[in-house]
């Protein structure tokens, strides 16, 4: 016998149904793995929503109480509104390239901000859209000139891109603060706040122009907990789905039994033996059969 002539069929009963509970088996623990990862990932969205919605209208801190000089970043004050002192550094403006905003690839302004006591924030003042006949913007709001007040809301560093794409000269491809501080000058990149930086909500003066305003983040939940629950249905219907093929190869060999004792009372010693009825396939054992040889080509 070959290889290929192999099938379930040839296995004993009690083998081929306990490959077919191990299959579910294996099948439930895959979607098990899957929902429990969705359900993770639903809790960490949920957890993202409710930072947003404690901190993002919260009243605005000096932001020595949510970053000292001497400390980190916490990540529970992310979108929390801090007031800031001091005078933009306009020479050391930088564009975010490639920012999806108002269906284009817009750029965001980056300009550093010197705070009275010496440090450099880098705020994001908003987007603007690219020129009419070029791809770099026709025109960027200049920020207020002198001393300033403004109020932004707190945001960690993003990462370098993975795919280690570049940009031109005075862009950067993502807000990346160790980025932009070898990119804008030594004395401001020394002072430049390393583990996070500030989205505007207003400028005081405020100027005549200014660049369009970031949107808020979104608080779509996301489909994960829909998907969690879909993998656990995947799941059970495995199960019912080998106990439908199980039940119905038992119907289908009770019915050859009852085949096969019906021609047996039917027949006449005299006369001579008719032929051994054909045995009926089970349509979906067939089908198997069939898959299990593709996959064994």
């Amino acid at each position: 016998m070959s290889p290929r002539s192999v099938s379930m069929q040839s296995l004993p009963r009690a083998g081929r149904w306990a490959i077919y509970i191990a299959l579910a088996v294996v099948f439930a623990i895959a979607c098990a793995f899957l929902s429990n990862w969705q359900f993770t990932r639903n809790q960490e969205r949920s957890g993202q929503l409710a930072l947003v919605a404690e901190n993002y209208d919260a009243v605005p801190v000096p932001l020595a109480e949510l970053l000292p000089a001497d400390g980190d970043f916490s990540p529970g004050d992310e979108w929390h509104p801090v007031t800031l002192t001091g005078t933009y550094l306009t020479d050391e403006q930088l564009l975010v390239r490639n920012r999806p905003h108002g269906g284009t690839s817009a750029f965001e302004v980056l300009v550093p901000f010197r705070l009275d006591d010496g440090r450099v924030l880098l705020v994001d003042r908003g987007w603007v859209p690219p020129g009419q006949d070029q791809p770099v913007p026709d025109a960027i709001p200049a920020p207020p000139s002198g001393e300033a007040t403004v109020i932004v809301r707190l945001r960690p560093g993003e990462a370098l891109p993975s795919s280690g794409r570049s940009a031109p000269e005075g862009q950067v491809p993502t807000i990346n603060l160790g980025l932009v501080a070898d990119t804008i000058s030594p004395s401001a990149g020394e002072a430049l706040e390393q583990s996070a930086y500030g989205v505007m909500v207003s400028e005081d003066p405020a100027p005549a122009t200014a660049p369009t305003a970031l949107e808020p983040p979104s608080d779509d939940p996301g489909p994960h907990l829909s998907y969690a629950i879909q993998w656990i249905l995947f799941a059970v219907m495995g199960f019912v789905f080998i106990g439908y093929v199980i039940r119905t190869e038992r119907r289908h060999r009770r019915e050859d039994a009852e085949d096969a004792q019906s021609a047996e009372g039917g027949t006449d010693a005299s006369a001579p033996a008719p032929p051994a009825p054909r045995r009926r396939r089970d349509r979906d054992a067939e089908d198997e059969d069939a898959l299990l040889d593709a996959a064994g080509r």
